[in-house]
């Protein structure tokens, strides 16, 4: 049995108050994540923040209930771990593991385009985080490099599970950004893994061109191109990569790569694949192709600035609040 993570506080009675806050690392619909340190120990998390009377208001209180159960199940090298949770009258708090590095978007925007290498030894990290969170029947459905971070080490964490559901067979509701929607989803047939694997498909393709396959200014626009199904490839796309995309968006389910019955393994064997051990990626032991500038743990300049939100969202009646067992 491993001993306690030193980082976990999840079993202390927790308020914002405990934390110093830091820089805005992100924001969404629902509130921000911040950079924060806990003040008993001086260690660093991400502190996500979420307005409660919002979360309500939209009906998306199961959403954040499932993510929370989710994160609270995974334990994987290349997913941020969450080291506690806590509410009060107005918000909910996740606390989260400090993604040093910042966001694989910002890196990969700076880059223009990845080299096939580096593209192949990411593109192998987020299908083993696939293949992981499909054995335990989670299906992660909103892929894109907004929600993959990268650590000092050079190695990929992938945060945000707020799409992410217990799928057994399949579901309907529609979700994901419209570049890298699945047409399973788009039909509105039900969906369920084979979609994460589409997502990944769609990822080593922008990865290494620079853009996702399926590009138009109007979203109506990308969803008649993802159902056409018709992808370019440019000259500098390597030939096994090429190979492995097109076994990936694949709209027939019964052709796509990581729904056959072999499952990951098709992708994991693939050609692309063929100078990785699969072993040493997941021990950390190959040497990441590009590690982000860190000046320390606590080095917060390669996230993005946002500005601050001055505004108080409204307490939530303690007798209608739907998380009060948070």
């Amino acid at each position: 049995m491993a001993g306690k993570d030193p980082m976990d506080l999840r079993d202390q009675t927790l308020a914002s108050t405990d934390f110093t806050q830091g820089k805005t690392l992100g924001t969404g619909a629902f509130g921000r994540v911040r950079f924060v340190t806990h003040k008993a120990s001086g260690k660093y998390y991400a502190l996500k923040t979420l307005k409660k009377a919002a979360i309500i208001k939209m009906k998306q209180v199961d959403h954040i209930v499932s993510e929370k159960a989710i994160l609270e199940k995974l334990n994987h090298p290349f997913i941020v771990n969450m080291y506690g949770s806590f509410h009060d009258a107005r918000y909910i708090f996740m606390i989260l593991e400090y993604i040093v590095g910042g966001e694989f978007f910002t890196h990969l925007r700076k880059a223009g385009r990845f080299e096939n290498e580096q593209s192949c030894f990411y593109g192998a990290q987020i299908a083993a985080i696939f293949e992981y969170c499909h054995s335990l029947n989670i299906v992660y459905r909103d892929l894109k490099p907004e929600n993959i971070l990268i650590n000092a080490d050079g190695y990929v964490k992938l945060t945000d599970f707020g799409f992410a559901k217990f799928i057994e067979h399949r579901t309907y509701t529609l979700c994901g950004t419209p570049e890298y929607i699945a047409p399973e989803v788009l039909l509105n047939k039900g969906h369920g893994k084979p979609v994460d694997w589409w997502t990944l498909g769609i990822l080593i393709y922008e990865m290494i061109v620079g853009y996702p396959p399926f590009v138009d200014e109007d979203p109506m626009g990308i969803y008649q191109k993802i159902l056409a199904g018709k992808i370019a490839f440019p000259k500098l796309f390597h030939k096994e990569a090429k190979g492995l995309v097109k076994k990936l968006l694949q709209a027939d389910l019964g052709k796509r790569f990581g729904n056959l019955k072999n499952g990951a393994d098709d992708i994991k064997e693939h050609k692309w694949f063929k100078e990785l051990s699969w072993d040493d990626l997941a021990a950390k032991k190959i040497a990441a192709p590009f590690k982000p500038i860190v000046k320390g743990e606590a080095d917060t300049s390669n996230f993005d600035d946002y500005p601050d939100s001055e505004e108080q969202p409204p307490a939530v009646n303690p007798a209608q609040d739907p998380f009060a067992t948070w």
